[in-house]
């Protein structure tokens, strides 16, 4: 399906604020950009390099008075989220090098607090996908979805005690639970098509069966009518939050005066 994405960020910038971007998508397995824009007001000298997670990243600074930032994207991404059940589990020595790192806990997944609640839940299922799909299903059904009820991040032991999150805070716990696993987990971030509220969102993949496989304890896969099971969108990927904000700023705290994310259907093309 093609979608046309956008993002829309402006501050108020009282002295020069130097900010790292994350929001150029890029082309993979899943989505192929087609076309993009990227705006800068007042323009300003911007420099891009690729970080350690393979995201196009973007460093400027931020002159006083309102600067405004404008992304938009023209993507034809997957029309359906695969689904693998008893893809096999990868034993640790047959990982690819680039995933060992998303074994390890990070800063938002502790993920060596939940080895033996992460066994309860997965009891009984097929080493690999079924138990990573199992965590998805125990999400959904203990961990109540409540969008715009947090904006700082919480990591995977705050998320468990308190039973509620949003989209981030439901990854992070999906996350640590398979890594408790040995299975390798990543934070992805992005756009998805017809999300309600409509914001950037989160969601988490797991290494199982030779790749990676999307999971979203936040939507119901299969129900494509309503929308869902397509339109997933990759900004970013990394170990957790802390690797995957769309901006960093360094000095006095800035916070956008407008946010604004919409994800369109592209009819027509082909």
């Amino acid at each position: 399906m093609w979608l046309r994405t956008s993002c829309y960020l402006s501050f108020e910038i009282e002295t020069p604020t130097p900010f790292v971007l994350m929001l150029r998508p890029r082309s993979g397995d899943q989505q192929w950009i087609a076309k993009e824009e990227y705006q800068l007001v007042p323009s300003v000298p911007a420099f891009e390099f690729t970080d350690d997670y393979g995201n196009l990243c973007q460093r400027l600074i931020a002159p006083p008075g309102l600067f405004t930032v404008h992304t938009a994207a023209e993507v034809n991404t997957a029309d359906g989220v695969d689904r693998d059940a008893g893809a096999p589990f990868v034993e640790i020595q047959n990982l690819p090098d680039f995933t060992l790192k998303y074994l390890l806990p990070s800063r938002f997944c502790e993920s060596d607090r939940f080895g033996q609640m992460a066994m309860t839940i997965t009891e009984g299922q097929l080493l690999g996908y079924d138990q990573v799909a199992a965590i998805e299903k125990w999400l959904r059904e203990s961990i109540s979805f409540e969008p715009g009820s947090s904006v700082i991040p919480v990591s995977a032991v705050e998320v468990n005690m308190r039973q509620w999150g949003v989209c981030r805070d439901l990854s992070h716990l999906g996350i640590a639970l398979c890594r408790s696993l040995s299975i390798p987990a990543r934070m992805v971030v992005g756009y998805l098509y017809k999300l309600e509220p409509m914001d950037m969102h989160a969601w988490f993949e797991a290494f199982v069966g030779g790749r990676w496989y999307t999971f979203d304890a936040t939507q119901v896969f299969g129900e494509v009518e309503a929308g869902v099971d397509s339109g997933y969108v990759a900004i970013g990927y990394g170990r957790d939050a802390a690797d995957v904000a769309v901006y960093n700023q360094f000095g006095p705290a800035v916070f956008p005066i407008e946010h604004r994310v919409s994800v369109e259907l592209m009819t027509g093309v082909e």
